[in-house]
C-alpha cells in the first residue's frame, strides 16, 4: 500500500468541518500553525456542549489516532477565541480516547491537567510511571516534563478537557516549546496504582540530600506540581460541606481552589488556579478582575452576564470572561462549575487587581 500524505490522512467529513466551524472549534493539528502568536480582541464567548459532542464524534469518526502527526496524536477539539486558543494564557480542549486505543506516551514544557468528563475505571491516563484511573469529574495533573499517555481499555469512547497554560508559553512569552515523544507507544507503568497519592497525602517523601548531578529540565527554585489525581467525590463533599456551614463569597458562592500536593496550597500549578464552584442562593455580586476566568459547567443550568452579555449555559458548557470586564453569575437553582484562571502568573507579579462594581 502506497503511503498516505498527512493531508489525505487528516482528512474530515464536510459534516465534520461544518460543525467545526460553525462552532469556533478547531482540530488540535490545525491549531499547531497559528500557536507563537498573541491573540487580539478577546471576548466573552461559551462553546454549548451538544456542538462540542457533535465535533468529537465527527473527529473520531474520521481520524483515528494512529494516523494523527507525531508530537501531535491526541484528538482534540479546541474552542478558539479569536485564532487558535480560548486566551492568552489558557489552551482548553476537549479530547477523545476510543475504546482499544492508545494515545502515544509523550512529554513537554507546558504544565497540563485532565477533567474527566466521559470516563471509567478501565479508561486511565499513565503519569509519570502510574495509571491513573480516569472516572467522571476527577482532576488529574500531568506536571511539566512527565511522560503521559492515555490508555482506553474499556468499551466506550472517552473524553475529558486538556487544560495547559500552552499559549502562556508559546504565545505570550514568545517561548519554544520543549517536547519529546517517548521511544515507545506505551511507557513503562514502573509504579504501583496508588503511589503518588501515598506520597503527597499526609506522609510526605524526607528531604534527600542532592548528589552533585546537573538538574534536568524545569527544577525551578519552588516544589513542582507532582502527578495527582484529584477524585471528584471527595472534593463535592467538602463542596457540599461549605455550602452547609459557611456563608458564600459575595462574587463566586461556595468554592474550594484545587491545591498543589507537595505543598499543600494553592495553586495546584504555577501558572494556573482551579477550584470547585458552588453557586445556590440567587446572584452574585458584580466585580471584575484583571485575570482571564474559564468555565466548565459540571452541573446545572444559570447564565453569566459578562459586561452587556448574557452567556446562558447549561451542563457540560464551556465559556470564557475576559480580563477586565465586569461580570457576576445567576444559577438556575444550585449549579456546579469548574473555575480555571490564569491569575496565579499576575499575583506573582504583584500585577493583580479586582474590583467590584456597584449597581
Amino acid at each position: 500500500m502506497a503511503e498516505q500524505e498527512p493531508e489525505e490522512l487528516l482528512e474530515l467529513s464536510s459534516d465534520t468541518r461544518s460543525i467545526l466551524e460553525t462552532n469556533d472549534l478547531r482540530p488540535l493539528w490545525e491549531v499547531e500553525d497559528d500557536m507563537g502568536n498573541l491573540l487580539d480582541d478577546l471576548e466573552a464567548d461559551i462553546w454549548k456542549w451538544e456542538d462540542i459532542q457533535a465535533a468529537i464524534d465527527g473527529i473520531e469518526e474520521d481520524v483515528p489516532i494512529a494516523d494523527l502527526p507525531p508530537g501531535f496524536q491526541r484528538r482534540v477539539a479546541v474552542p478558539i477565541n479569536a485564532a487558535h486558543a480560548i486566551s492568552n494564557t489558557i489552551y482548553v480542549g476537549v479530547q477523545t480516547v476510543s475504546p482499544g486505543e492508545t494515545a502515544p506516551a509523550h512529554r513537554h514544557a507546558s504544565s497540563a491537567l485532565r477533567f474527566t468528563i466521559d470516563g471509567t475505571e478501565d479508561m486511565k491516563t499513565v503519569v509519570a510511571g502510574e495509571e491513573f484511573p480516569m472516572r467522571d469529574n476527577d482532576l488529574i495533573t500531568t506536571p511539566q516534563w512527565e511522560w503521559h499517555d492515555h490508555v482506553n481499555d474499556s468499551d466506550e469512547t472517552a473524553a475529558w478537557l486538556d487544560i495547559l497554560d500552552l499559549p502562556l508559553f508559546l504565545d505570550t512569552l514568545n517561548n519554544t516549546h520543549v517536547f519529546e515523544n517517548h521511544e515507545l507507544e506505551r511507557q513503562p507503568v514502573t509504579k504501583t496504582q496508588g503511589y503518588w497519592d501515598s506520597q503527597y497525602g499526609r506522609g510526605r517523601p524526607a528531604n534527600e540530600e542532592k548528589d552533585g548531578s546537573i538538574p534536568g529540565p524545569f527544577e525551578g527554585n519552588k516544589e513542582p506540581t507532582p502527578p495527582y489525581r484529584f477524585g471528584w467525590d471527595e472534593m463535592l463533599e467538602a463542596l457540599r460541606q461549605r455550602a452547609d456551614n459557611d456563608d458564600p463569597d459575595p462574587y463566586d458562592g461556595y468554592s474550594l481552589e484545587y491545591v498543589n500536593p507537595a505543598t499543600g496550597e494553592p495553586p495546584v500549578v504555577p501558572t494556573m488556579s482551579f477550584r470547585a464552584q458552588l453557586l445556590n442562593d440567587g446572584p452574585t455580586e458584580t466585580h471584575f478582575h484583571n485575570s482571564t476566568e474559564v468555565y466548565f459547567v459540571i452541573e446545572g443550568e444559570g447564565a453569566t452576564h459578562v459586561g452587556d452579555e448574557a452567556l446562558a449555559w447549561g451542563e457540560r458548557d464551556i465559556f470564557v470572561v475576559p480580563p477586565d470586564e465586569p461580570h457576576h453569575h445567576d444559577p438556575d437553582g444550585e449549579a456546579i462549575l469548574l473555575g480555571i484562571t490564569d491569575r496565579p502568573i499576575l499575583e506573582s507579579m504583584n500585577f493583580y487587581a479586582e474590583a467590584a462594581i456597584d449597581e
